[in-house]
């Protein structure tokens, strides 16, 4: 008799999570109404539980929807006031990892960040398309035209040129107050061209190689990451070369557009199985590039051998460098970090399930004070610049902000590199009068070659 009775469902993070893979080559992936029925169905249960009401504006959003309909309940609310929901949506998946108790395998199979994500495909599908974001995010194309104007481009699209910017913003709908990312004349993959040889003296020489996998932002945006992650590197005698074969397309990801994400993910991952079948392990620069490579491809492709193989070689830059202290020992020579340093735990770390090793590989530098806040910084790619959405990121991003100015460190930085320049912007225009000096921001591992005094 026993036998016959069921255990009842247990409330969530009792199990381990997990996704389904995303059936983007099937046709009813699009159908706009089966969508729609399921943004209800799990709408439904958000509504029921509002435990993520803290998270995003996109769930404020949801609930007052409902509390302002007729009936009270979702069932008068009309489906195409789900497109708020969607708006306020970064993808973020803190919600899937943080707060839902219905995540599978629980029987409601909650997972809201990829019915957004489906939903945004099927609307695509249906013709409904954002031609400036989806221009933005043609990261590769953007960058090669802007490297030999680079310092024209910085200068047009800097924030203090109010004429400019005023007419970026009428013309593109890009916020003139949100900060721009800065181009560079040469890129990671020039400076890089020739690898940083690695210290024979090192913990690790002879035992680990890398590939660093230089991300659309870092080569073109943000090169110093990768340099200071290649020095770094080899200071404790990693073998470390640098690879750019092209974006991991988050921004494609997060317009819906999944068959040309699908397309990056096999030809990056052809791009590095040759490394993997050396011995490398594969090394990525930003938080959202990592979370594509280890998460999201192997969903789009789960019957892809060389994106399965990546997926399994992939680690975050810092997650790697703290492996390296632990299984071998950091080389000596590192120096304080004075005026200490105020980690951004960003969301796309925090969704890579590996703890926040940007705070602990810090914390290897010898006295030096090490904060760390783990809260959104609501920018999430295109969502923190363009005029429709910049006021919600700021919106989501001040309590993170006002965390950072209450730790009052010297130094500012992030898993993300948009983060780190939101929250500095957000540090100057809303906590000004608390701090003396905005702080000297960048990646962590910037922060960790300055301490070894190699950038």
């Amino acid at each position: 008799m026993s036998d016959s009775i069921k255990e009842p469902p247990r409330e969530g993070s009792l199990d381990a999570p997990f996704r389904h893979p995303i059936a983007w080559r099937d046709d009813d992936y699009y159908d706009l109404a089966k969508v729609e029925a399921e943004l209800e169905r799990q709408f439904d249960v958000c509504h029921t539980c509002r435990r993520c009401f803290n998270l995003c504006d996109s769930f404020p959003r949801l609930f007052d929807m409902i509390d302002e309909s007729p009936t009270g309940e979702l069932d008068s609310v009309p489906k195409a006031q789900y497109a708020k929901v969607d708006e306020a949506c970064t993808l973020c998946d803190m919600c899937f990892l943080t707060k839902c108790p219905y995540v599978p395998p629980h029987p409601f199979d909650i997972d809201i960040p990829h019915i957004i994500l489906r939903y945004r495909a099927a609307k695509r599908r249906a013709g409904e398309k954002q031609f400036i974001r989806e221009q933005l995010g043609e990261t590769d194309r953007n960058g090669k035209l802007a490297k030999p104007v680079a310092g024209i481009a910085n200068w047009a699209t800097a924030r203090k040129n109010t004429p400019l910017r005023k007419l970026l913003e009428a013309i593109a709908q890009i916020d003139a107050e949100a900060e721009l990312p800065k181009y560079h004349s040469k890129t990671a993959t020039d400076r890089l061209k020739i690898p940083v040889p690695p210290d024979p003296a090192g913990p690790a020489f002879g035992q680990r190689k890398a590939v660093l996998y230089a991300t659309c932002f870092v080569d073109y945006n943000q090169p110093d990451t990768a340099v200071a992650a290649a020095r770094v590197l080899a200071r404790q005698g990693v073998e470390a070369s640098l690879l750019y074969p092209e974006c991991c397309g988050m921004p494609q990801l997060e317009a819906g557009d999944l068959a040309d994400v699908a397309g990056r993910a096999e030809r990056v991952a052809n791009a590095f199985a040759p490394y993997i079948d050396q011995g490398y392990e594969v090394v990525a620069l930003t938080a959202s590039c990592g979370l594509m490579m280890k998460f999201e491809w192997p969903l789009l492709l789960p019957e892809n051998h060389a994106v399965g193989r990546l997926a399994a070689a992939t680690r975050d830059i810092c997650e790697y460098v703290v492996d390296i202290s632990k299984t071998h020992g950091l080389a000596q020579g590192l120096s304080p970090v004075e005026g200490g340093v105020t980690v951004h735990h960003a969301c796309h770390a925090r969704a890579q399930n590996m703890g926040a090793k940007s705070a602990e590989m810090l914390r290897l530098i010898p006295d030096t004070q090490v904060e760390l806040v783990e809260r959104c910084s609501g920018h999430g790619g295109t969502f923190g610049v363009m005029k429709s959405t910049h006021a919600t990121a700021r919106k989501v991003g001040r309590p993170a902000a006002r965390q950072v100015a209450q730790k009052d460190q010297a130094n500012l930085c992030s898993d993300c590199p948009l983060a780190c320049k939101h929250l500095g912007q957000l540090l100057s225009a809303e906590t000004a009068p608390r701090i003396h000096t905005e702080p000297r921001q960048g990646h962590p591992i910037e922060v960790l070659a300055r301490a070894y005094g190699v950038l």
